[in-house]
């Protein structure tokens, strides 16, 4: 029978932006391992870039797993440490706030995770369209949830970046998993609200057939920058091209969970 399996292509970028002079953005790509993420330090918040850069060297820890369930689980002890560790640092330094967003995609064989808090977001490119796959951790993904806000009017609302979830700001870290099949040709998009705060979902699809990969990263930071980039700003960028080849019976296909 046959397995399918991935040629892997990824890039990366990361801008301090226009106004702010720390980025508190940190990413982290590990195709070796199947583990591509992006934090984003809480502005107006004690050392963000503090806690984006503990979520990533914890990340950089991690071994290469046998399964797919081993990775998540090395992963989520990861996130767990690190949690502790932010709100340990936080009571040292007088009960101070330190936390980050995080957007994670998970691969293995042809199957994904998509793991996040917060508003850093994980989009999928496709057959010509364009899927965000996590959902806004804010408030005013609630009131468009519920109805209290139309698109339009939540595009100005006073408060549209305050989030309810991150790392770093409870006791347990509170993460939102989507897990589904990798098809031949997409285009993975991990990035921090830099970007999607100056440019439309319309706008990183039409880009992304820009190759070498890591050009299509610059362009997006290139738009971001010459629209002011009031944020820092962070894109990673991973293609997935399928490699079939022999494998002998019994294999099959499994999602990424829990041994």
């Amino acid at each position: 029978m046959f397995e399918r399996s991935f040629r892997i292509d990824t890039a990366g970028q990361t801008h301090v932006g226009n106004v702010r002079k720390l980025n508190e953005d940190s990413y982290i790509v590990r195709p070796e391992i199947g583990l591509w993420a992006v934090a984003d330090g809480m502005g107006g918040h004690d050392a963000g870039d503090f806690a984006s850069q503990s979520v990533v060297e914890a990340l950089s820890r991690l071994p290469e797993p046998r399964s797919a369930p081993e990775l998540l689980g090395n992963f989520e002890q990861a996130i767990l440490d690190t949690n502790r560790l932010l709100r340990n640092e936080g009571l040292r330094r007088g009960d101070a706030v330190i936390g980050c967003t995080l957007a994670v995609l998970i691969v293995f064989g042809d199957v994904f995770a998509c793991v996040w808090s917060g508003d850093s977001r994980v989009y999928r490119i496709q057959n010509g369209r364009i899927e965000q796959i996590s959902r806004d951790h804010t408030v005013v993904q609630e009131l468009l949830d519920n109805g209290s806000l139309t698109p339009e009017e939540a595009e100005n609302w006073p408060q549209k970046n305050v989030i309810t979830r991150a790392i770093g700001v409870a006791d347990e870290p509170e993460l939102e998993m989507i897990q589904g099949r990798i098809e031949d040709g997409d285009i993975f998009v991990i990035c921090s609200d830099g970007l999607t705060g100056h440019v439309e979902d319309a706008e990183i699809l039409s880009e992304s057939n820009r190759r070498p990969l890591q050009s299509y990263c610059d362009r997006l930071i290139e738009l971001t920058l010459l629209r002011g980039a009031k944020d820092n700003v962070t894109v990673v960028a991973v293609s997935c091209r399928e490699v079939t080849h022999v494998q002998g019976a019994g294999s099959g296909g499994a999602g990424i969970g829990h041994e």
